[in-house]
């Protein structure tokens, strides 16, 4: 079953002669569960792509559906809070707020709903997430790493069904990128979450299902990951082209 469907989207910024195409008719569908990497050079459009499909932009032409209803057709207070509740975003440089600190960054979604925390979950993300004992820290009393766990766990707070991440490792050394990694990954298997993640680093793309690569604001290649041989050969090949 999908869960995420792209229809013909077109994002545009600027007008008239200065006008620049970011995405051009961009459609695909992603199934429940699956975990999904979107490659491609800097400025090929990756990243308006997932701010577009998590609601943080609004496109200039086309349709994201999640879960069948259409993302768009909501209005702008809707739109907060399908952000809050439907979908988890995580950033290559954390957005914390920098006077809070870790449980109330990570449970900020849910106190901006005006719910009550469900205290349950809120250990279990700090174990995982392994923060046991840094909950009064605030961002600056934090390694990279331990940020970027901080960042996870506010996207996983509302058990979302989609999580979408634009370069979540792009700001930390390659043993805290296999240690964020991992974690996603998991909440990927443990929950059912659906992974889309935006990355330049060959390593993280090999791991996924399926690989899409985008390259002036249109898709140039979409790959189910058969084998690692078959994907290893497919991505070394594009990324000798960038």
């Amino acid at each position: 079953m999908d869960i995420l469907k792209v229809e013909n989207l077109t994002k545009i910024y600027g007008k008239g002669e200065n006008s620049f195409k970011a995405l051009d008719n961009v459609s695909f569908s992603v199934k429940r569960g699956q975990f999904v990497a979107i490659v491609g050079p800097s400025g090929s459009g990756k990243s308006t792509l997932l701010h577009l499909i998590g609601g943080v932009d609004r496109p200039d032409g086309g349709h994201v559906y999640v879960d069948s209803n259409d993302v768009y057709a909501r209005n702008d207070t809707q739109l907060a809070i399908f952000r809050r509740r439907e979908v988890g975003l995580i950033y290559q440089f954390y957005n914390l707020i920098p006077v809070l600190n870790v449980v109330e960054n990570i449970t900020l979604p849910v106190l901006m709903d005006g719910r009550k925390v469900d205290e349950e979950r809120l250990e279990e993300l700090l174990t995982v997430l392994h923060l046991k004992g840094r909950e009064n820290h605030l961002p600056n009393q934090l390694s990279g790493g331990q940020q970027q766990r901080v960042s996870i766990g506010r996207a996983l707070m509302n058990d979302p069904a989609l999580l979408l991440a634009d370069e979540p490792t792009g700001n930390l050394d390659s043993a805290n990128s296999h240690e964020i990694m991992e974690l996603l990954k998991l909440s990927n298997k443990k929950y059912n979450q659906t992974l889309v993640v935006i990355t330049h680093d060959e390593n993280i793309a090999l791991q996924a299902d399926r690989i899409i690569e985008i390259s002036d604001g249109r898709i140039t290649r979409d790959e189910v990951i058969a084998n690692g041989t078959e994907s290893s050969i497919f991505l070394k090949m594009t990324y000798r082209q960038w």
